[in-house]
């Protein structure tokens, strides 16, 4: 099987190939305002390693969301055009850490963050938000597992920076293991959108 993974919710977009479980390609790039003007070389290039894939895998969050929309977009391109299937994992569940058991928490804004207890390469708890006093409180109550965080966090100064890894992303998809979407794939969301309604 080949399998495709795609991770641009940070700002750092990560891309890697897998067939058969033999990776071919594990590259990276700064996944800012211009996203897509990184990662669609770097797309091609795996393209060019392996011009037929059974999967594409992306990371689906939570992060930037402008980021994980680009990556899915790209992923329902490659759908139209070479027929694989689209799969969604959470980011979170494949950071870049040899600890088999952790904590990932990371800044929701609006006053609040996000917490996820993952356990290889599952997300058993969340992501869910919370404020800074509940997330303490969760944190506190996990004090034994590692936290991660994509950036730091002022207010959690004890977490340790880890990021995802699009080649755990492909390892998870290769064996199945948290998936959390297939076909459809959608940003994970925190909290229900906001509008705004216009002014009559």
């Amino acid at each position: 099987m080949t399998i495709l993974a795609i991770d641009t919710s940070t700002h750092h977009g990560t891309v890697a190939l897998l067939v058969d479980g033999e990776l071919r390609l594990d590259e990276t790039f700064t996944a800012d305002r211009r996203t897509s003007a990184a990662l669609f070389p770097v797309l091609e290039r795996a393209l060019a390693a392996a011009p037929r894939l059974n999967q594409v895998a992306i990371g689906l969050g939570p992060g930037s969301y402008a980021g994980v929309r680009i990556a899915i977009a790209a992923a329902i391109g490659l759908k139209l055009g070479l027929r694989a299937q689209l799969v969604g994992l959470p980011s979170v569940a494949a950071l870049e850490t040899n600890a088999p058991a952790y904590l990932a928490i990371g800044d929701a804004r609006r006053d609040t963050f996000y917490f996820t207890h993952v356990e290889d390469g599952l997300c058993t708890a969340g992501p869910l938000l919370a404020t800074a006093g509940e997330l303490h409180t969760l944190l506190a109550a996990h004090s034994a597992l590692p936290v991660f965080t994509s950036v730091p966090l002022p207010a959690f100064p004890s977490a340790e920076i880890a990021l995802p890894s699009a080649v755990r992303l492909a390892r998870l998809a290769h064996a199945g293991r948290g998936l959390t979407a297939t076909g459809d794939l959608e940003p994970i969301y925190l909290r229900e959108p906001h509008i705004t309604q216009p002014k009559r």
